[in-house]
């Protein structure tokens, strides 16, 4: 049986450390393998807390050229603790990859 996801279980895990909120690699190589031929001339975007650490980026970015893919956009945001007191404004990061 499933154990449900309650906000308290998420910010036992925010406290500990010990999340499990990426998905991995190998299951994300496993189900797109399926979809090869969906992504040929298309843009993937990528809206993630991190590119340097998301899998899914990790995926696309190396396989960009053997999906055929036209377009790899990602964004994220450079300062991931935001303050909503302060005056100071967040910002915003646009990266992509062409062919």
């Amino acid at each position: 049986m499933a154990r449900k996801a309650t906000n308290k279980l998420l910010q036992k895990a925010k406290k500990s450390k010990s999340d499990e909120f990426y998905t991995q690699l190998s299951d994300i190589e496993s189900e797109l393998k399926h979809y090869k031929n969906q992504f040929k001339d298309k843009v993937v975007y990528c809206n993630c807390d991190d590119p340097r650490v998301s899998n899914f980026f990790k995926y696309f970015f190396s396989n960009f050229e053997q999906l055929g893919l036209k377009k790899l956009i990602t964004a994220c945001y450079r300062n991931q603790e935001m303050d909503l007191f302060s005056s100071k404004k967040t910002e915003n990061v646009f990266s992509a990859l062409q062919n």
